[in-house]
């Protein structure tokens, strides 16, 4: 493909919703010209957690202001778009509806074609958004807070399955720790600012599956040995757990926090030794934590393994992966856009299942 192509995204998979418009020239990475996010954090705080239906409703009310104010910002017109690109799963199923939906009346009213997307393969080339992009194959290690999982990556579209989690991912362990400990929603960011005081070892957590003859993960023990701890240490200070000493809480959250990114590290490493590749790519919304990033490049810098990552703005769920991922799909002749407009969605679909055409 040697023409000039205007890409717009739409991600709307979860609480977050994107849109970004990226331009496709010639045989070079595509290039971002505009993105803008919102988030529905502060909403779903008083839930705990994210509620689907507000969560729909939300994007319902955004995604358009949003896709005007991309536009402004990259100097282009709604008639400039080539491809109308959405988030098809995994997700939320009404979420993703929302965007799959606008995507499509969008491409209807213009006469133009639509691509679906997958999220995870958003984030698996997110970084070759960043002013330092790998190059094929690498081992990814793809981290949010519904997904842990190895990936070997030969190029758009060639996934291999590696080891992912057979439980909660390792999103889900800090998430759910945080709430354990009294930290709100979302839990993830609160617990690794608060382990940036704390001690790593002064509590001695399980570090499930290391052993194993395999790549899989599993945090679900992790999270019920925080909990045991936090609530012998609550007995012990006759105190709500949310109550203890605020420097046994930052123990406790660094604590976690190292267990978690041991994991990760030496799981990450064995596959690569095993590939005998020299290329990791992290990607998803913990890769932005900030002590992954640390010993991953500590560790790969010891083997000559080169690391690369997101801008920190693009870990997290966003319409620039998306309209990344359908460029890089367009670009290398994986997938062509559709003119059908009608649509579905997949809030289950493995990303190593992509098939071309779906």
């Amino acid at each position: 493909m040697t023409k000039t192509l205007k890409v717009l995204g739409i991600e709307s998979s979860c609480d977050e919703t994107g849109v970004a418009l990226v331009e496709v020239r010639g045989s070079a990475l595509p290039v971002l010209l505009g993105d803008a996010l919102y988030s529905q954090i502060e909403m779903h705080q008083a839930y705990g957690g994210v509620v689907p239906e507000l969560a729909s409703r939300d994007h319902i009310r955004r995604v358009l202001p949003l896709t005007e104010q991309v536009l402004a910002a990259s100097g282009q017109a709604l008639a400039d778009v080539d491809v109308v690109a959405f988030t098809r799963g995994p997700g939320l199923a009404g979420a993703l509806l929302v965007g799959a939906g606008v995507a499509c009346a969008l491409g209807a009213a213009l006469g133009k074609p639509v691509l679906g997307v997958h999220h995870l393969e958003g984030h698996l080339l997110s970084p070759f958004l960043s002013a330092d992009p790998p190059e094929f194959p690498f081992i990814a290690l793809l981290v949010s807070g519904g997904h842990t999982q190895l990936m070997r990556v030969d190029g758009v579209g060639c996934y291999t399955l590696l080891g992912e989690t057979i439980d909660d991912a390792a999103g889900e362990a800090f998430d759910k720790s945080a709430k354990l400990l009294g930290l709100g929603y979302p839990g993830g960011p609160a617990l690794s600012k608060l382990a940036e005081q704390g001690e790593g070892t002064a509590f001695k957590f399980p570090r499930p599956l290391l052993k194993s003859n395999n790549l899989d993960f599993s945090f679900a023990g992790l999270k019920t040995a925080v909990m045991v701890q936090a609530k012998k240490l609550a007995v012990a200070q006759d105190c709500a757990v949310e109550a203890l000493p605020p420097q046994m809480l930052a123990d406790l959250a660094a604590s976690t926090q190292a267990a978690i990114v041991e994991v990760l590290v030496k799981k990450s490493l064995i596959a690569l030794k095993e590939s005998g590749l020299k290329r990791l790519v992290v990607a998803g919304g913990v890769g932005a934590n900030r002590s992954l990033r640390e010993q991953l490049n500590a560790e790969c810098a010891k083997r000559g393994i080169r690391v690369h990552y997101p801008e920190l703005h693009l870990c997290t769920d966003n319409g620039a992966m998306i309209a990344m991922a359908a460029a890089m799909r367009l670009q290398s002749g994986q997938q062509t856009a559709s003119e059908v407009y009608a649509f579905d969605v997949k809030p289950r679909w493995p990303l190593d299942m992509i098939q071309i055409g779906l």
